[in-house]
């Protein structure tokens, strides 16, 4: 694909989250870009969001994930920055009118990390063990495997995380290894949990850049940045989130792998405690990742999905 020299910005303005994993996949995307378009000055905007703010609930009780999206896409708006990136996990399902998912990356390693300095396994983990996270996903997975550990909310950055964990509030803690991996702490994780143990978040592990729809000159010239076996597994996945209504409220998880040119979808819905799960797997075409997912939505409301997703929001319309 050639890129007119005409269409190159002189400057790129990034908008990104200030916690140091942001940071990072922000400085990433620079490098990238400076590494495509030397003569192109790329900066970095940091704002602090709404989620970054609120650390004493857990996302699910607050909103969500568009908490730390939103200042972002203000930014990209008011044009005070060109392109915006997030961690493809925290994407609301639904791009707001306006707004363009120009970049989808190559994704790092999609799976939970077990993480603690005592115990090597979820397996060797002592009847009453504290366990920490922050995800409805996770939570779900480990009742449903393990109702002996309790299970207790933990926000805030890896780092303070991980502090909490040194400070001995918890047994273990369950982390993306994706952002252990990028910050360069591989060395805390323990194990890594198998898509069986831990079915990944929607989108985890890749990142995602939006700028705005009319900004088709970005669009273009962030191409050679896009990888495309991720977006054909990163879309299915978040096709069956959407139909679902899926967001921090709703224990759900989707996993999509590309091997001899097929696509295997793998999702499930539990309720938070774990006591009622239905999953499924479905393959086709890596180009017909949406209609995977979608269709994967309708096979787990057909096993009562949205019995399940009912008793936990009410208001969702089901």
């Amino acid at each position: 694909m050639t890129i007119s020299h005409h269409s190159i910005p002189q400057k790129i303005i990034i908008a990104s989250r200030e916690s140091l994993l942001a940071m990072w996949q922000a400085k990433f995307i620079r490098q990238q870009l400076l590494q495509l378009y030397p003569q192109t000055e790329v900066s970095i905007l940091g704002m602090t969001t709404k989620g970054d703010q609120i650390l004493d609930k857990s996302l699910s009780k607050i909103g969500g994930k568009g908490l730390f999206i939103k200042e972002l896409e203000q930014a990209l708006e008011e044009g005070r920055a060109d392109i915006a990136v997030h961690s493809m996990k925290d994407m609301p399902m639904i791009v707001p009118d306006g707004f363009e998912l120009a970049v989808i990356t190559e994704r790092e390693d999609p799976r939970d990390a077990f993480v603690s300095n005592q115990y090597n396994s979820l397996e060797t983990l002592p009847e009453g063990s504290i366990v920490g996270t922050s995800s409805l996903r996770r939570e779900s997975q480990l009742r449903a495997q393990f109702p002996h550990l309790k299970v207790q909310p933990l926000r805030g950055n890896v780092q303070t995380r991980l502090r909490k964990l040194d400070e001995g509030q918890y047994a273990a803690i369950i982390l993306a290894a994706a952002g252990l991996k990028r910050l360069e702490l591989s060395e805390r994780i323990t194990a890594l949990l198998s898509p069986e143990q831990s079915l990944p978040a929607v989108g985890q592990g890749a990142l995602g850049i939006e700028c705005r729809e009319d900004r088709s000159d970005l669009v273009e010239i962030l191409q050679p940045l896009h990888h495309q076996k991720t977006a054909y597994c990163v879309k299915a996945e978040r096709a069956m989130s959407r139909v679902l209504g899926g967001s921090c409220q709703i224990p759900l998880g989707a996993f999509g792998e590309i091997e001899d040119d097929m696509l295997q979808l793998r999702g499930f819905v539990a309720s938070p405690d774990g006591k009622q799960m239905v999953s499924t797997t479905l393959n086709g075409k890596p180009e017909d990742g949406e209609e995977i997912g979608k269709s994967m939505a309708q096979h787990l409301i057909a096993q009562g999905a949205d019995k399940i997703l009912a008793e936990i929001v009410p208001a969702n319309g089901w």
